[in-house]
């Protein structure tokens, strides 16, 4: 019996929708920020969120697994700066409720665990 490959869409895939929310919340925290706030740490936070979803986008669509990786690691780079940099920057300096910082670590981390989970899968998928 042979194996046949089926394409997933993008937006189908949880890694993806994980991203997406992670985006979404940083976004309603970035809006509640002063013009200031905006300016020192909300820019580089919103950039580093949106960039986790854009990379894994990006590396979806490329035909070459070590492409595809490549993208995927840019993806995790982002969410770290994004949570273990700027989020705990913002929750640091009281800008963010306690609330808001768990709810945020808490889809982090199982994005990660995805993200990784992903990684792999790519890797062994080339092996076939």
């Amino acid at each position: 019996m042979a194996y046949e490959k089926k394409f997933i869409p993008l937006r189908d895939l949880e890694v993806y929708q994980l991203s997406r929310q992670l985006s979404t919340m940083a976004w309603t925290i970035y809006q509640g920020l002063s013009f200031e706030d905006k300016k020192v740490m909300g820019d580089q936070f919103i950039r580093s969120a949106d960039s986790v979803g854009a990379n894994i986008a990006e590396g979806y669509h490329r035909f070459h697994y070590l492409d595809k990786i490549r993208f995927y690691y840019y993806s995790r780079g982002s969410l770290s700066e994004c949570i273990d940099h700027w989020l705990s920057l913002l929750q640091e300096r009281q800008k963010i409720s306690p609330e808001i910082y768990t709810q945020m670590t808490a889809i982090s981390k199982r994005l990660q665990v995805k993200l990784n989970n992903f990684i792999s899968a790519t890797h062994k998928s080339a092996k076939k």
